[in-house]
């Protein structure tokens, strides 16, 4: 039996999972400024997937780079759904969601 679709499925499932929280903390707390940690992120786990040559961590590695990548679209939703009052606001950044 072969294992490797099944483990890179499932460390695409947890990566996905981990970083709906990340971006929901990064945005109550920072807002949008830390888009550009998560584009670093990405840019650096997606270019080490290409050096490392076990291809199961070279797929989990970029996953997780690619998963960074698409959380800076999502921290800029998540703060439009703030907007919207989805999701809570932070009281001490009220000022930051004025126009």
């Amino acid at each position: 039996m072969y294992f490797t679709g099944i483990i890179i499925a499932v460390s695409t499932f947890l990566i996905i999972g981990f970083f709906h929280p990340i971006v929901i903390k990064a945005e109550y707390y920072t807002g949008t400024h830390l888009w550009w940690l998560f584009l670093v992120v990405g840019i650096v786990a997606i270019g080490g997937a290409l050096f490392i040559e076990n291809e199961i961590l070279s797929a989990i590695v970029g996953v997780f780079g690619a998963s960074s990548l698409w959380g800076i679209g999502e921290l800029f939703s998540q703060r439009k759904r703030v907007l919207k009052g989805w999701f809570p606001m932070n009281p001490k950044r009220r000022s930051d969601y004025e126009d």
